[in-house]
């Protein structure tokens, strides 16, 4: 665990999905759950929904629509709002999470929440855990039109927030949006060692990993 200069630090950046929410919620969802009701809805195999939908996956990994609901009703012609509330009961907080933002909050940081979540998905993950009042801002990078992983992104978020990123801190459980980050000029990075809880440690690469969030508020 790394430790952090606090004193270098006025904004802290977070997203959301792996981050400070447990992954599995979202893993489960895309991996188990929507191939399973598009079987069942569109009348084929799972072995079949699978093999439909993997080339949609593969073609739109990284992007804007990769995170878009609705595009993914579209093209899968399935609710994809309706099937995300048929398993919101796993949507769950990381150990913790609650404790840093609350930490970091009266420590007088600024604290802005980016992802690349759809506004939808956004707004059901906080009605079940009501962290919206730790954050100045919470903002999707559908507001933008590009997702984290493009510099187009943060050029909009830099236009949006006026933040300064030698004195920034970021943290995300994605490698390539990390390294967007970096390349922007964001001096602190931190990935997560375990976005999901059923799943062990990753590897997080060149990039240092919070594993618990009470370290990392030592020394505010």
């Amino acid at each position: 665990m790394p430790s952090l200069p606090w004193r270098d630090i006025d904004t802290v950046l977070l997203d959301m999905d792996g981050t400070l929410l447990d992954l599995h919620y979202d893993n489960h969802f895309w991996m188990e759950h929507l191939p399973q009701r598009y079987a069942e809805l569109h009348g084929v195999s799972r072995a079949m929904a699978e093999l439909e939908m993997a080339p949609l996956f593969e073609q739109n990994a990284g992007t804007l629509n990769w995170y878009c609901l609705d595009f993914w009703s579209a093209e899968l012609k399935l609710p994809l709002r309706e099937l995300k509330l048929e398993t919101a009961h796993l949507i769950s907080l990381r150990p913790d999470a609650e404790t840093f933002l609350m930490a970091i909050k009266q420590a007088g940081k600024r604290v802005i929440m980016i992802t690349n979540a759809h506004r939808d998905s956004l707004s059901l993950k906080m009605e079940r855990v009501q962290l919206a009042p730790y954050f100045e801002r919470m903002i999707s990078s559908h507001d933008y039109g590009f997702a984290k992983e493009n510099a187009q992104f943060w050029d909009a978020l830099h236009a949006d927030i006026a933040f300064e990123p030698g004195r920034s801190l970021f943290i995300d459980d994605t490698l390539p949006i990390l390294r967007s980050a970096r390349t922007f000029g964001v001096a602190h990075l931190l990935a997560v060692s375990q976005p999901d809880s059923r799943k062990g440690p990753k590897n997080t690469e060149e990039f240092a990993a919070v594993a618990d969030y009470r370290a990392l508020i030592a020394g505010l």
